[in-house]
Parts: C-alpha cells; sequence; structure tokens
C-alpha cells in the first residue's frame, strides 16, 4: 500500500490496463519478501516452541537429557536453508524485479504523459506554459492552445487545428507537431516615462505584436520544474538496487579504477601550472642543456652552468615587475581554488556513489543474518512464555518485530546520510539483537525465569548488596 499511494498520480486516470497494474504492483512486492520472512521466521518460532512449552512436551524431551541446544538443531537446520534461500532471493530475484517495476514505471510516465492534457481544460503542469486542448486521445488532439510565458515581456500564443504531442529520448522536452496554425507574439505595454519638465511621455508603438501563420510546425516545450522529471531522479538514485553482489563488487572496482586514473591526472594538471614545478623542470631543463654543451667543448664553462641553475628572488625584481607577478599569482591561485572545489565535488560524488553500493552489498548479507539472529530470539522467547496459539505470540513478535524494523530504518537512514559507514548501519540491527539473542538463548537453555518478576528484583538486590 505505501508503494501504491506513492505513485497513485502516475498510475490513476491515466488509461493504463489492470495488467499492467498487477504487473507492476507484482514486481514491487518481491522487495517486501525479505521484510517478511523475518517476522514469519519470529512469529513461527516463538508460536512452535510456546506450544511445546504449553503442552510439558519441552519439559519431556529435557527430561529425557535432551539440551534445548539439541532440541533446535533441526529447526536451526530449516532456518538455515530458508536464510540461504533468502540471500539468493534478495541477490538475483529483487534486482531483476526492481528493474522490472522501475522500467513499468518509466514508461507509464513517458508513454502516457499526453493524459496530463484534458480536453477543455487549461493545463498549467508545464512550468511557463499553458496549454488547451478542445478535444482529442492517446497523442492526437484538436483545436489546440498554447500560452508561452517563456520568454520575459513577451506574450506568445500559438493556436494549431490538429497536432500530435510526443516526448524526447532525453525526457528533457515534449515536442508538439502543429498542422494549421497561427502565432500571435505580444510585447507587454511599454510603460509611461514621466519626463524631467513633468510631462508623460507615452510611447506610439506603446503594444507591439505580429502574427504568422504556418501549414506545419514543431513547437518545443521544455521539462524543466515538471514533475514527472522526478522518475528520472529515481531511476538513477535506485541503481544500485537493480545490482547482485558480484555486479556491486565489479562496478566498486571500477569506481575505483576509475576515481584513482583521475586524481592521478588531475594532481599532475595541478603540478603543471605550479610556479614550484615549472621552474624545477625549466631548471632541470637547462642544466641537461648546458652540461650538453660543455661535454661537447662549444667554448662554454662550468659559468653557464651556475648561471642556469640562478634563482631570481622577488626582491630583485622592479615595482612594475612585483606587481605584475603579484596578479598572476592571485590570478593563479583562483584558478587552483575553483579546480580544487570542483574536483571535491568529483570526489564526493563518487564516495556517495561507493556508499550506495556498499548500502545495497552489506544489506543482502545483513538480512541472512538477521533471520538467523530472529529465529534464536523467538524460540527460546516461546519456550521460556510457554504459551501458544496467535494470543502471547503474535503480540511478542510484533513488539519484537517493531523494534528490528526500528532499528534496520535507523541504520539504513544513517547509512545513506552517511553518518555512519554503509557497513555498519546495515549491520547496525544485527548488533544490536545479537546480544539479546544470546541471553534469552542461554537463559531459556539454563532455565532462568526471565520473565517473572521475582527474578529481576533478586537480580537486582543481589547487584546492589
Amino acid at each position: 500500500m505505501q508503494f501504491f499511494w506513492k505513485y497513485i498520480d502516475d498510475l490513476m486516470g491515466k488509461g493504463i490496463e489492470l495488467s499492467v497494474v498487477v504487473e507492476l504492483i507484482f514486481y514491487a512486492s518481491a522487495g517486501l519478501i525479505p521484510l517478511a520472512l523475518p517476522l514469519a521466521i519470529l512469529l513461527s518460532s516463538v508460536m512452535t516452541f510456546g506450544n511445546l512449552s504449553e503442552n510439558n512436551e519441552l519439559t519431556a524431551l529435557k527430561s529425557s537429557g535432551l539440551s534445548l541446544y539439541r532440541i533446535i538443531q533441526p529447526l536451526f537446520a530449516l532456518v538455515v536453508v530458508i536464510a540461504l534461500f533468502t540471500f539468493y532471493f534478495s541477490n538475483y530475484v529483487i534486482p531483476v524485479a526492481n528493474l522490472k517495476w522501475h522500467t513499468i514505471i518509466w514508461d507509464i510516465q513517458n508513454t502516457k504523459i499526453a493524459a496530463v492534457i484534458t480536453p477543455g481544460v487549461y493545463n498549467h503542469e508545464f512550468t511557463d506554459y499553458v496549454i488547451k486542448v478542445d478535444e482529442g486521445e492517446d497523442n492526437q488532439f484538436k483545436g489546440i492552445i498554447i500560452h508561452d510565458h517563456s520568454v520575459p515581456n513577451e506574450i506568445k500564443t500559438v493556436r494549431a487545428k490538429s497536432g500530435k504531442l510526443y516526448k524526447a529520448a532525453n525526457g528533457k522536452a515534449l515536442f508538439f507537431e502543429l498542422k494549421d496554425g497561427y502565432v500571435v507574439e505580444e510585447l507587454e505595454p511599454v510603460t509611461p516615462k514621466k519626463l524631467p519638465n513633468g510631462t508623460i511621455h507615452r510611447s506610439k508603438k506603446n503594444h507591439p505584436a505580429r502574427k504568422s501563420s504556418f501549414k506545419y510546425a514543431q513547437y518545443k516545450i521544455l521539462l524543466d520544474g515538471f514533475e514527472m522529471q522526478k522518475t528520472t531522479d529515481d531511476f538513477l538514485k535506485n541503481k544500485h538496487e537493480m545490482l547482485n553482489v558480484f555486479q556491486i563488487s565489479h562496478a566498486t572496482d571500477s569506481i575505483r579504477g576509475k576515481s584513482r586514473y583521475f586524481l592521478d591526472n588531475f594532481t599532475k594538471s595541478i603540478q603543471s601550472k605550479h610556479p614550484y614545478f615549472n621552474a624545477q623542470s625549466y631548471k632541470n631543463n637547462d642544466q641537461v642543456k648546458v652540461k650538453a654543451t660543455v661535454d661537447n667543448g662549444d667554448n662554454k664553462d662550468e659559468k653557464k652552468l651556475e648561471a642556469a641553475t640562478g634563482i631570481i628572488t622577488f626582491d630583485k625584481l622592479t615595482l612594475q615587475q612585483r606587481k605584475d607577478a603579484v596578479n598572476r599569482a592571485r590570478s593563479t591561485i583562483r584558478s587552483i581554488n575553483r579546480n580544487l572545489k570542483d574536483q571535491r565535488v568529483f570526489i564526493d560524488n563518487i564516495e556517495k556513489d561507493m556508499d550506495g553500493y556498499m548500502v545495497e552489498f552489506n544489506r543482502k548479507f545483513a538480512l541472512t543474518v538477521s533471520i538467523i539472529v530472529l529465529f534464536f530470539i523467538g524460540a527460546p522467547l516461546g519456550a521460556i512464555v510457554g504459551r501458544g496459539g496467535f494470543g502471547a505470540p503474535v503480540i511478542i513478535a510484533a513488539l519484537l518485530f517493531m523494534l528490528y524494523y526500528v532499528l534496520i530504518s535507523v541504520g539504513d537512514s544513517m547509512a545513506q546520510a552517511r553518518t555512519v559507514p554503509p557497513w555498519l548501519g546495515m549491520w547496525f540491527s544485527a548488533f544490536v539483537l545479537a546480544p539479546i539473542a544470546f541471553f534469552v538463548t542461554r537463559a531459556a537453555a539454563k532455565d532462568i525465569p526471565i520473565n517473572s518478576g521475582e527474578y529481576w528484583r533478586k537480580l537486582f538486590r543481589r547487584k546492589r548488596s
């Protein structure tokens, strides 16, 4: 339902077939399975061991010499199989499902863009444009009126008897193929001016305008600010969800290699512009030339070598030369600062992209481990509480699952905001729940009544003493 209401504006009122909507929801539901499996494992383990404890079957097994760890072993093996299936599903099936439903949404928002234009109604969805058609369906319209306010101080109206609407391949513009129409362009009235002598001067051409007709024309409308552009951003943002762990590993290696290549080139370009490195290069080249002339015996001596390696200091320059040197240095520093800022943005984008890949990489493994951790919470709790059925187990499972969901949401949010490393954000719920699982499993194995208030009162009194 959360997914459905998020895209309700793109689905309703556009004449989309029911089969397309069902297919979209089917693919989107694949992403819910990794969220539903932990709850299913938690609830079923609480109910199973709650029934065993309530019917004294767990007591009989323990009295025959079996420990809780031995009793749990068959179910633990089954949970491991389920966890491995979950990893396979999240690694191979969910990326394909994500790609499918993103593609369907993309197709709906691009091929059904003409549906936002309702015949007989002025449409204000496009920034700086108002469009009205008399009749039409799909992308064929009749009686087209376009009011263009994109140019300041100019009012442009386009009318056509018929036309066809389609979207550019890059998604940044709409095109109207118009037939049999005309264009009226009017400048806004010129404001009267008050002259120094107090009189009001009014322009004789107060409202210039022109009208031109056409048999066929193409009219381009930019989609800047149009809300359907959000799909492009979402599509690019969620690209990490469409890859498995092997593809993510390949993508991260490729990004690291490209980033190192760009950083090395940037460092070399900065060095090539820096006066110190230029001077060193110039000095080394002159030394080589002078040594070559000395070795060849071309009436040169070592004084040329010393002259070539001499350093010109700032205090030896004239006043004008000093001003020129300072101005050049300032210009060079400003240029380097701009380049450094651009490079910082480039590095931030690379790191953000890498974090997105690592979030999805760790998510697949953390989900598998979370199922096992929740099993070791649910099974011992069922044995301790001793209640089966759909009463207490459902309440316990719901409360624990709420805690689990809050933890994974907090970890995901921190990882997406780059507050913590991606691996820590994705494994946050497992790190918090693992000690709880260890504690309740140990308590159930040693028959410690942690569900008794008297036990905790005695424990606190013992700690104080």
